[in-house]
């Protein structure tokens, strides 16, 4: 028995290993954050497996479900939206579970927004901060404040309606920093920017955003 948590491509579906698709054929259920779009993925790779939709506001006994499953000796795997599980989704709290219940959680690594990003942002890598997504209210304002004092690239997701905001808050807290926006990484309208944040105000203004964001804030040099 095992929870597999398997990396899924963030766009592009051929962008998935080998061993992620033999294990989604394998387990008996999978634990999808997003049923229609893993149906996609599934359907390209002629996967029957059965499907169950795990999300952030699952009631505990739905988790709680899984976990007897797996006690009983069922491998399941867990998939986010997009992207590698654990980073920026639901999955933590059904890992937290597995590992109280003592069931063996197993990576199956692959595709991700940040490291995507990171790949061709042709700055140093060996330290940086990633915040995720910002919070929309409470604790914004302080975080903000502790990103200013870093010296090292921070990055962040964002969703293509708050991303002009976050281009002002940044312009605004840490300065006019250079920035590397990517935009729709791997799928056919990818688009990846190096410009200064007043730049990329002025870009997205102009040209209305659209898909999800990974912004990496260069150091204040």
């Amino acid at each position: 028995m095992a929870l597999f948590v398997v990396a899924t491509p963030i766009g592009n579906l051929e962008d998935i290993t080998l061993r992620a698709v033999r294990v989604l054929k394998e387990v008996n259920l999978i634990a999808a954050e997003n049923v229609l779009q893993t149906k996609k993925l599934l359907a390209k790779y002629n996967i029957a497996t059965s499907l169950i939709r795990i999300h952030q506001h699952s009631r505990p006994d739905q988790l709680r479900r899984l976990i007897e499953r797996l006690e009983r000796g069922e491998d399941i795997a867990y998939v986010t939206d997009a992207g590698t599980p654990g980073v920026s989704d639901p999955g933590g709290q059904l890992v937290e579970l597995a590992q109280a219940a003592e069931v063996a959680v197993v990576p199956i690594p692959g595709a991700s927004a940040l490291t995507t990003l990171l790949s061709v942002a042709g700055i140093p890598t060996d330290s940086f901060m990633f915040v995720g997504f910002l919070p929309k209210k409470k604790g914004r304002q302080s975080l903000w404040q502790e990103l200013a004092q870093l010296d090292v690239p921070i990055i962040l997701f964002e969703s293509p309606n708050r991303v002009i905001k976050t281009l002002q808050e940044i312009q605004a807290r840490l300065g006019e920093r250079r920035v590397i926006v990517g935009r729709e990484l791997t799928k056919l309208y990818e688009e990846i920017l190096q410009l200064s944040v007043g730049e990329a105000i002025k870009h997205f203004s102009n040209q209305p955003p659209r898909g999800e964001f990974v912004i990496i804030i260069q150091p204040d040099l």
